[in-house]
C-alpha cells in the first residue's frame, strides 16, 4: 500500500483510534513519523509508542493513547503542511495554537520540535501539524 501523505496517515489512524476509543493503534514506522511521535510524547498528549513487528516483519509503531476522565487527551489533530501544499514560517511567523494552549509541530534545520521549542532555538521550519 502506497501512502502519498505518510504523516497525515499517522494523524488519521490516531483521530479515528480516539473517536472509537481505543487504548492503542498502529501505523507503519518511518523516522519522520518517529520524531512527531517523540513531540506528541514530550507534550503529554500520548502515553508512548513503540517499535513492533506486523505479521509479515515489517516495522511499525504502535501508539499508546492518552485519556482523561475517558476523554481523548488530543482533542483536535490538524495536518497543515501537506504535500500539495507546503507551509513554512519564520521564527517571527510560527503559530500559536488556541492562545498557546496548543501545539505546533514544526520541522527545522535544528530537528522536529513543538513552536515553543522552536521560538526557544529561534528557528523556523516546516509547520507539519498542529494538536489542541
Amino acid at each position: 500500500m502506497s501512502f502519498n501523505d505518510p504523516l497525515g496517515d499517522m494523524l488519521t489512524r490516531i483521530r479515528n483510534a480516539q473517536m472509537r476509543g481505543k487504548s492503542t493503534v498502529r501505523t507503519p514506522a518511518s523516522r519522520l513519523r518517529e520524531w512527531v511521535l517523540d513531540v506528541l510524547e514530550r507534550e503529554g498528549y500520548i502515553r508512548g509508542y513503540e517499535k513492533v513487528q506486523d505479521e509479515r516483519g515489517l516495522p511499525e509503531l504502535e501508539i499508546a493513547l492518552k485519556y482523561a476522565d475517558g476523554e481523548p487527551a488530543i482533542r483536535e489533530i490538524k495536518r497543515v503542511s501537506k504535500p500539495g501544499r507546503r507551509v513554512y514560517a519564520g521564527v517571527a511567523e510560527l503559530p500559536q495554537v488556541r492562545q498557546g494552549l496548543g501545539v505546533a509541530i514544526v520541522s527545522t534545520p535544528k530537528g522536529v520540535m513543538s513552536d515553543a521549542q522552536a521560538r526557544a532555538a529561534n528557528v523556523g521550519g516546516e509547520v507539519l501539524c498542529t494538536i489542541f
